[in-house]
């Protein structure tokens, strides 16, 4: 037995290697010319959704911790940081609660079919000025196993990914001069 335990570990360990090496492999750089964005992170609106403020804090501190993994951001700002007015490239990511199902701990211990928590919010990413570059519904939940609080860990991650897929525009910088002579020229003829 202590055989087939060390070779279980050592192949754990193996697959863990290899998917870090992929993912290091695999990640595209943000953004070609080197310009990234930077995030403020409001605080999540339970609009007329009833929802217990443990939820509304867990949603927000998930969502700071989440963004800051994807490495996709320059900075993740919390809401009211005072330094977000020094920043240039900032978007607002705004996060609100459209539908929530409490669910049952001991329901998803006994049966694995009911009690699910399940949360439904509308993120938005828009600039300073309120021009919106990317609003999706994003789902989170917990199905099986683990606290109810899990569903915002598994929301805040979704909203994360679904923002790190999604292309959003890179952040205005002043057009080199040569670039924009080539323009003109090539408007002329």
């Amino acid at each position: 037995m202590k055989t087939s335990k060390g070779i279980s570990l050592f192949g754990l360990a193996a697959v863990v290697f290899m998917m870090t090496v992929a993912a290091k492999c695999s990640t595209k750089p943000e953004n070609s010319n080197g310009a990234q964005w930077s995030v403020q992170v409001n605080r999540v609106d339970a609009g007329d959704v009833n929802l217990d403020p443990a939820f509304q804090i867990a949603i927000y501190e998930n969502l700071l911790d989440e963004l800051n993994k994807t490495k996709q951001f320059k900075q993740v700002l919390r809401d009211g940081d005072r330094s977000a007015s020094n920043v240039s490239d900032l978007l607002i990511l705004k996060t609100s609660v459209q539908k929530y199902t409490p669910g049952s701990e001991t329901r998803r211990a006994v049966t694995t079919v009911s009690g699910a928590t399940k949360l439904t919010v509308r993120s938005q990413l828009v600039t300073r000025d309120g021009k919106v570059l990317f609003e999706r519904k994003v789902d989170g939940n917990v199905r099986f196993m683990g606290g109810n609080l899990r569903a915002t860990h598994n929301l805040a991650h979704n909203v994360a990914k679904t923002i790190k897929q999604s292309s959003l525009q890179v952040p205005s910088q002043p057009a080199p001069a040569q670039s924009a002579e080539g323009s003109a020229s090539s408007k002329r003829t």
